[in-house]
């Protein structure tokens, strides 16, 4: 090779390895740094930033460490600096003017910290923040200028902190914040005002809190808000038209509070809503006006409650519809015939653990679609004739743990695409009527997934048999001539009732 090739290359080679060679000889100990100007720090040795961390450091991040307060000049130096993680390291304490020494900043993740004050204004020389997370501290009050002067902000995490009151103006000047989580407090109230100043927030977490009221008008300015979460709290009633406002929202979720009834039209005005949940509330009826137009609506859950049933349109404006679990609700004993009449794209339909004792013929005769239907652990005692022929691409249908005695031969021959069916923890009833799903069953024995379970129950003779044993010339019986006598031997009169007549051999199947 040539001498100017060689040199060539041994210049790229120094370029190259040049970085790594300086990055690791001025790496501080217990740390690793990498060419690119991250380092990271672990271990109780570190107590403080360390001295002599390579001049291109951009990402510090520290994680277990010891370091428990943060001094005046712990940043002082660092003037490339953009982004801090200080987590799980016991900090305590931050010096009022801990950030003058580092006003670029654009992240700064102080979470899983001992922290249960802050200075006042403490942040404020960040302008150009981004990113503030303060979760998993022991935040109780934070003072109304706390975050003053960060116009920038984007994300604030204050979740699993214990804060109960924030004040009304708190957030005031929070002009481009997108993400605000306030989840995991013990908030139980917030001023009607609070947020009016977020008009870009995208996503708001208010759930695990102590919450009992939702004031009006609390949520007019969130405009552009995507997700709200509210789940988790004690809120007992709803003003009328709070979500109006939030023609944007993609997520709702109002589970496990204590609302025992929704105003009318409660979630009107939302037309791009795809995630709606109410479920674990006590409520004990549904309004006739509850859902406006919902066309991108894939998922509603409402489960968990004390109805005991519904309006017959409460999904007719949730056409998009992929997955509704309308289960789990112990007083839930009738659904009207319509319920589920404009539902052209359900995928899953579970009314498992309800209190549903018969179904309307016509319940899921529109529905195509759906390949899931969850019917165990209810009460039905029977299923109409020709409910399941709609039900054109159901792979899977659940009826165990009910009330069935026994069905028609040819209850599953129009679901072709059926792929699962359980039919155990019924109290089979294996005497004539059995007779055709019995053979079905045993035809289909690789589609019936518990057909080793399914058991008769009575007569006496038959107990904890299996219905896929019982063979075909044990219901010869079944078919035996009925002979006309007159009801009493010295009768003539032929429209007096004539009984079946069997011999004793006739009445008893044989054992298998």
């Amino acid at each position: 090779m040539e001498p100017r090739f060689r040199g060539t290359l041994w210049a790229i080679f120094i370029l190259f390895t040049l970085p790594r060679l300086t990055c690791n000889m001025f790496c501080p100990s217990g740390c690793f740094c990498d060419f690119k100007g991250s380092v990271g720090c672990v271990g109780d040795t570190i107590t403080d930033i360390p001295e002599q961390l390579p001049l291109h450091t951009y990402l510090l991040k520290l994680n277990g460490t010891n370091m428990n307060v943060i001094k005046e000049q712990s940043l002082a130096n660092q003037d490339l600096l953009l982004r801090l993680s200080l987590t799980h390291s016991h900090l305590h304490t931050i010096h009022p003017q801990a950030f003058h020494a580092a006003p670029q900043l654009k992240s700064v993740k102080l979470s899983s910290n001992d922290l249960s004050t802050l200075p006042a204004r403490v942040f404020s020389p960040l302008a150009t923040l981004q990113q503030l997370h303060l979760d998993a501290n022991k935040l109780e009050i934070l003072a109304p200028d706390m975050f003053e002067g960060l116009v920038g902000l984007l994300d604030l995490d204050l979740s699993h902190n214990k804060l109960t009151s924030p004040a009304s103006d708190l957030f005031d000047g929070l002009t481009n914040l997108t993400f605000l989580n306030l989840g995991r407090n013990s908030i139980r109230k917030l001023p009607p005002t609070i947020f009016n100043s977020l008009t870009e927030l995208r996503r708001l977490m208010i759930y695990n809190n102590e919450l009992e009221v939702l004031e009006v008008g609390i949520f007019d300015k969130l405009v552009n808000l995507a997700e709200l979460k509210i789940h988790h709290n004690q809120i007992s009633s709803l003003p009328p038209g709070v979500f109006w406002h939030l023609r944007n929202l993609k997520t709702l979720t109002l589970s496990s509070n204590r609302l025992v009834a929704v105003p009318d039209r409660s979630f009107y005005h939302m037309p791009t809503l795809s995630k709606l949940t109410l479920y674990n509330n006590p409520l004990l009826s549904l309004p006739d006006e509850l859902m406006g137009y919902m066309p991108e609506i894939a998922e509603f859950y409402l489960f968990g409650t004390n109805l005991t049933t519904v309006p017959g349109n409460v999904f007719a404006n949730m056409s998009g519809l992929l997955r509704l679990n309308f289960h789990l609700n112990d007083q839930l004993k009738e659904l009207p015939p319509d319920l589920f009449c404009c539902l052209p794209k359900l995928m899953k339909l579970s009314l498992k653990s309800n209190n549903l004792s018969h179904l309307h013929p016509e319940l899921f005769s529109n529905l195509p679609t759906v390949g899931i239907l969850a019917l165990s652990n209810n009460q039905l005692e029977n299923l109409p004739e020709n409910i399941l022929r709609g039900l054109r691409g159901v792979l899977s249908i659940d009826l165990k743990n009910n009330q069935l005695k026994t069905l028609p031969g040819d209850t599953f021959t129009s679901n072709t695409a059926l792929k699962g069916l359980s039919l155990s923890g019924n109290p089979w009833d294996c005497d004539c009527d059995i007779r055709d799903i019995a053979r079905w069953i045993k035809l289909n024995e690789p589609v019936v997934l518990d057909s080793e379970d399914v058991m008769c129950h009575s007569p006496n003779y038959q107990l904890l048999r299996r219905v896929t044993s019982l063979r075909n010339d044990e219901f010869d019986f079944c078919d035996a001539t009925t002979v006309r006598i007159p009801a009493t031997s010295e009768s003539h009169d032929l429209s007096q009732p004539f009984l079946r007549v069997r011999t004793q051999q006739q009445t008893s199947f044989a054992p298998s």
